[in-house]
């Protein structure tokens, strides 16, 4: 076989290596073994000592140009496996940073379901032509007890787990308020922060139809009692006061706020120190499923505590008990949110679960009406 036919037929072998390799493992073995000192093309430049000086020169630039052409296959099949690896490698390892389009805060978010309770109670009583007030959270001791006709020393002091503060430099004994009761005497002296020796300031002119929903704080835990927790307080200060009307305001509240067309009410005598006489309310209702259904059914549960003002309560207020008489109710928000909404644990309200709020929560939107519907 001639020079030029071992040249073309290894051109044509070692072609065909390189484009058959796979990786660039395989094409370093290819590159040692076409263009090493051991390879063939080595072997046929060895054997140009032997030819003629014009045969030399011809078939040492056919060689040359075998050994570049090869080389240069060599180079761009490495460069082309490489790109190809970085390529899958790119394709496997992908990660798309990119996020998608998250709902707005006004689908996303949820209204916690005592907030929405508060809004709906306020509804309700603001369109019975009530007003709403509020006080502070960290409440005097006299706003807190001896305004309220808890004398000091007196034992129903003690029915309060009361958290106690240590007074301040002005000798104020201060606690965390345990009801929203003490917004009374502030609401019927017109007064937001006065000290205890300033009670008999001008009293707000009666008449006085007014709810008082905040936070209070009992030294209490379990399924149903938190340390912190929600009330409603209502209060009504007229010359004509009397149960009757007490007694129909709480029914239409109910009715209202439980979304049933009728309610039966039980008053039981009851001692508050603040109320004379006083009374627990029982509710109708029917417990024979998994949930409480008001409204209907044979069964009664206790819901809230209510009376007329005492005399020295209004006394304590800068008005006049032989002119003026009312009656007041307090209600526990937490539990008539667990009992309308269905709610088996107190304390889930404050463990901050999104999944929870995302169950029970209301959409921000969903404002509660009473033509619209309280919870719809």
């Amino acid at each position: 076989m001639s020079l030029q036919a071992q040249i073309e037929a290894l051109r044509i072998e070692l072609s065909a290596a390189i484009e058959n390799a796979t990786d660039t493992r395989a094409m370093d073995e290819i590159r040692i073994s076409a263009l090493g000192k051991k390879s063939p093309i080595s072997a046929l430049l060895s054997t140009l000592g032997k030819m003629p000086p014009e045969e030399r020169s011809y078939n040492g630039a056919l060689i040359n140009a075998l050994r570049d052409d090869i080389a240069a296959k060599i180079v761009d099949k490495i460069a082309a496996l490489k790109s190809a690896a970085l390529e899958a490698r790119l394709k496997a390892e992908t990660l798309d940073i990119t996020l998608p389009l998250q709902p707005a805060p006004t689908a996303r978010g949820r209204i916690h379901p005592i907030s929405q309770t508060i809004d709906e109670i306020t509804a309700i009583f603001s369109d019975m032509g009530f007003s709403i007030a509020e006080g502070p959270d960290i409440e005097t001791d006299y706003y807190n007890f001896t305004a309220l006709n808890f004398p000091e020393g007196h034992p129903a002091r003690e029915m309060h787990d009361t958290f106690f503060m240590k007074p301040g430099p002005d000798g104020v004994k201060k606690v965390l308020r345990t009801h929203t009761s003490p917004v009374q005497i502030r609401v019927m002296q017109k007064t937001d922060a006065k000290p205890a020796a300033s009670y008999l300031t001008p009293p707000m002119d009666p008449p006085i139809r007014v709810v008082m929903p905040g936070r209070t704080y009992r030294n209490d835990s379990d399924q149903t009692h938190t340390p912190m927790f929600h009330q409603v307080e209502g209060l009504v200060i007229d010359k004509s006061s009397h149960i009757g009307q007490l007694r129909w305001v709480l029914e239409e509240f109910l009715k209202a706020f439980f979304e049933v067309p009728n309610v039966t009410l039980r008053f039981r005598p009851s001692f508050f120190p603040f109320t004379e006489p006083s009374m627990e309310v029982d509710v109708q209702c029917d417990r024979s499923g998994s949930e409480v259904k008001i409204g209907e059914g044979k069964d009664w549960l206790e819901i809230l505590g209510c009376g007329m003002v005492h005399p020295n309560v209004i006394a304590n207020a800068g008005l006049d008990p032989d002119v003026y008489q009312g009656f007041a109710w307090g209600i526990g928000i937490d539990r008539i949110a667990m009992l309308k909404y269905g709610m088996p644990d107190l304390r889930a309200f404050f463990d901050a679960d999104q999944r929870w709020i995302a169950h029970y929560g209301f959409r921000p939107l969903d404002l509660p009406t009473l033509f619209g519907g309280l919870s719809s």
